[in-house]
Formats: C-alpha cells, sequence, structure tokens
C-alpha cells in the first residue's frame, strides 16, 4: 500500500442534505440507498461526518493524506466557492475544488467565477457538470468553452461529472469528452465516475488523448469495472486515479478494497498517489 494516498473525490455530510446532512430527510434516505447500492458495509456510515472534527479524523485513520473536496454548482446543489475554499483552508488534509455553472451564469460570469476560485481562493480546479444543468447540455456545448480555454490558459485542471445519475443519459456520452480533449490537449481533464456504465467508451477516450484521467471511484466495484483496472494495468497506467466517493462508500472500506482489485503493485502507487498529484498540481 503506498504511503501517501489522495482521495480525489470526497465530500461531507455536513456539506449538503443530498450527502445525508440532516437525518430522517429525503437526502439521507437517498444515501443510505446509494451506500447499499454501492457495497459499503455499513450504508449509514455517512453520518458521522456530519460532524467536521469526526470527518477529519475518519479521513486520517483511512490512511488518507489528502481528501479532495469538490464543489457543485448544480440547479439542485450549490457549494459557493467560498465555502469550498474556507472549509479546505482549515484543514491540511484538505484541497478544495469549485463549481461553476455556465447555464446560470453565462459563460463571461462563468470564467470570472472560475478564475476567482482558482487565482483568489486558491481551489486547485473547477468542476463541471452540464448534464446536471436546468438545461442539459453535452461536455462540449458551446457555452462551455470559454472556461474549458481559461482554464487551459491558467494550467488548472477541470473535473467532469459524469454517470449513471445523469438525469438524462444522454448527456454522459464519452465521445463528447473526446471532443473537448482534442480541442483543448493542455488542458488536464478529470472524468468522475468514469461515465459508468459506458466504461470502455471512455478507456477509448483515454487511450487516444492523454490529457484525460479516470476516476472510476465507487463504480469500478460494478459490473463492467474491472475493465478499468484492466486499463491501468495495461496503457493507462498514467491516467486513473482514486476516489472513495466519500459519503456514499465508506473511506476506508474503499482504500482496502481497491487495493484488491487486482491492480499490479506499480500502478497502486500511480492509482492512489501520483496520478492525482500530477492532476491536481500538488
Amino acid at each position: 500500500m503506498p504511503r501517501t494516498i489522495i482521495d480525489i473525490r470526497n465530500r461531507p455530510a455536513f456539506l449538503h442534505d443530498f450527502y445525508g446532512g440532516r437525518s430522517g430527510t429525503p437526502g439521507y434516505e437517498t444515501a443510505k440507498w446509494l451506500n447499499g447500492r454501492t457495497g459499503s458495509h455499513n450504508p449509514e456510515h455517512f453520518a458521522a461526518s456530519q460532524d467536521e472534527a469526526t470527518w477529519v479524523a475518519e479521513i486520517r485513520a483511512a490512511g488518507i493524506s489528502t481528501a479532495v473536496v469538490i464543489g457543485r454548482d448544480t440547479p439542485a446543489i450549490q457549494n459557493d466557492n467560498d465555502e469550498i475554499a474556507t472549509l479546505a483552508g482549515r484543514h491540511e488534509v484538505l484541497v478544495g475544488i469549485g463549481s461553476v455553472d455556465p447555464h446560470r451564469l453565462g459563460a463571461a460570469r462563468a470564467v470570472a467565477e472560475a478564475e476567482r476560485a482558482v487565482k483568489t481562493l486558491g481551489l486547485k480546479g473547477i468542476n463541471l457538470e452540464p448534464g446536471f444543468g436546468a438545461s442539459p447540455r453535452h461536455f462540449d456545448d458551446p457555452l462551455l468553452l470559454p472556461v474549458y480555454e481559461a482554464l487551459e490558459d491558467w494550467n488548472a485542471p477541470v473535473f467532469l461529472m459524469t454517470g449513471p445519475t445523469t438525469p438524462d443519459l444522454a448527456y454522459n456520452n464519452p465521445d463528447a469528452i473526446g471532443r473537448v480533449a482534442r480541442a483543448f490537449p493542455r488542458l488536464r481533464i478529470a472524468v468522475h465516475h468514469g461515465t459508468w456504465p459506458r466504461a470502455a467508451e471512455i478507456i477509448g477516450v483515454a487511450f487516444r488523448y492523454p490529457n484525460v484521467t479516470l476516476v472510476p471511484d465507487m463504480y469500478i466495484f460494478q459490473p463492467g469495472g474491472a475493465l478499468y483496472v484492466e486499463a491501468a494495468n495495461g496503457a493507462l497506467a498514467d491516467q486513473i486515479a482514486f476516489g472513495s466517493s466519500f459519503p456514499f462508500r465508506a473511506m476506508a472500506q474503499s482504500v482496502e478494497d481497491y487495493a484488491k482489485l487486482g491492480f499490479k503493485d506499480e500502478v497502486l502507487e500511480k492509482l492512489f498517489h501520483t496520478n492525482a498529484k500530477a492532476l491536481l498540481g500538488l
């Protein structure tokens, strides 16, 4: 097991009701249900992270040296970038990622807020979720292109939210990510949830474009997840990174389970540490 582990997708329950922030709410029940789906031994483990100190202690207990807190800006979930930066600033174990919604803000304001998040607040990148917007868009929609261009100029990565919870799965589209990677070859692109269940297609995109990093996180344990392991043990050793997807899967359990999936020893170091460090510019 690597001595230092970077968890590139981690959010505490207290950050939003959707993460299980308040017991007895629909969000709490959804978090519990999703933990059951992803194989958490205790589907209510996340309730402990309603308390900030307990959450940070759990990060350290899991052997995680850096946990990356991903902000979100969608109609359903909005995390203010100042909130993410303040939280990350309170604990040396945390790194923050900002988020903007170009549909809500417009392209110019989205770029301005992304610049403030990266250059003023010190957040390490920007999360985009066009498929979750009020008017869903593909990843290569023209409205997003100015944000990609700016991030490429600033040498800051973009994090793309994909996967089966996309309200319309037509927007969980590896092809569109490939077009972004081709148009912006210096832009570091992290693909959260690895566009599962379309694993083979996004692996093909990453094979073609070395600026794409796959983060299959909790979906690596689902049918077809072995493809990510096979790819990492082959051509994509430098293009896969570990994410627990906490609070929707337990941290320590995910670290242990990843180590048992069949990754080569030399790939485990890259998976747990080296690739995320390069992606984030740490």
